[in-house]
């Protein structure tokens, strides 16, 4: 008679729109004996809704999805279950978006080229209610919070048009604001940014991860 008693596994979600990644992450896990996948969303949206119905213990929480993204999909769902545990994986690595990850809750921060290994230890360190960030990760989250200031609401609409390739005129038009105003708030931009052109703004904005190309 067997009288060791069996430890359940911990209980995985995997949210991505990428079903190749999906297919390969649920792969890895089930073969894990200590952990099983419970459901798999290809959306944020998604990701929300069998959150609730699954209730796992963890999440691999993908940033760039459709219907709702990954930050908006764990805000939701730490709103409904404030201890629920992420990991995300993305292939982002901007401090902006390591920053946003983990203000809305997530306890990991992970690059989809991670070996495995590592992967498979940082899901059992979140279990345990640890955090897991590479150090690289670190190191640019740290230079975000030590050198650049946070872009108000109004400012990264600036910045959006900006991008898009809009003048200041444009810029006003859409924003029903003076050109002026829009001239003042670039300079701002360029300030907390660290750049001298328009061009240097777009540039950081999406290697940095504050704004993403569609």
């Amino acid at each position: 008679m067997n009288n060791q008693t069996s430890i359940p596994p911990i209980r995985i979600l995997i949210a991505d729109d990428h079903p190749v990644v999906c297919e390969g992450l649920a792969a890895l896990i089930n073969r894990t004996p200590d952990m099983t996948v419970v459901g798999e969303a290809q959306s944020g949206r998604a990701a929300v809704t069998l959150f609730a119905e699954c209730a796992p213990d963890l999440a691999l929480m993908d940033l760039r999805m459709p219907d709702l993204d990954g930050v908006g999909a764990i805000r939701e769902i730490r709103a409904m279950s404030p201890t629920a545990r992420f990991l995300v994986l993305t292939t982002y690595d901007g401090d902006e978006d390591i920053y946003r990850a983990l203000h809305a809750g997530a306890q990991g921060y992970m690059l989809k080229d991670a070996p495995r290994q590592e992967l498979l230890a940082a899901i059992r360190a979140i279990y345990r209610g640890e955090t897991r960030i590479s150090p690289a990760m670190a190191g640019k989250l740290a230079a975000r919070m030590r050198e650049h200031s946070a872009l108000t609401p109004r400012e990264s609409e600036v910045l959006r048009l900006l991008v898009d390739g809009r003048n200041n005129k444009d810029i006003g038009i859409t924003l029903s604001i003076s050109e002026g105003t829009v001239k003042l708030h670039v300079n701002k931009l360029f300030a907390k940014l660290g750049v001298g052109s328009r061009t240097e703004a777009a540039h950081v904005a999406l290697k940095r991860g504050i704004l993403h190309l569609e």
